[in-house]
């Protein structure tokens, strides 16, 4: 199968309707905008910063990505972005604990 005679494109036309294709690149879309969100910010403060919604949005975007490791029964794939929730949602902690302390 290759580019030239076509298969290549059908392999991926073929994927797209597979709603868990979808599911999987939902959330490494959303996955990658915490990013997007991070540089507008730094951008916009001139320095680095990181907002809550970074974190929120890492939340989102593992959780969806997670229930498509979880299909897709990739025990790498479930362990990293299991991980990867757990230090998300201690970041959003954190952050809500300074936000009392400061209050």
């Amino acid at each position: 199968m290759t580019l030239a005679d076509g298969g290549w494109w059908a392999g991926v036309a073929e994927k797209v309707r597979d709603p868990w294709f979808v599911v999987g690149m939902a959330g490494q879309c959303v996955f990658a905008a915490r990013f997007v969100v991070q540089w507008l910010a730094t951008e916009r403060e001139k320095k680095v910063v990181i907002p809550v919604a970074f974190w929120w949005i890492s939340i989102v975007g593992a959780t969806i990505t997670l229930a498509y490791a979880a299909y897709r029964q990739d025990p790498v794939f479930l362990l990293a972005q299991a991980g990867g929730l757990a230090m998300y949602a201690r970041n959003l902690v954190i952050h809500h604990r300074s936000l009392r302390a400061a209050a």
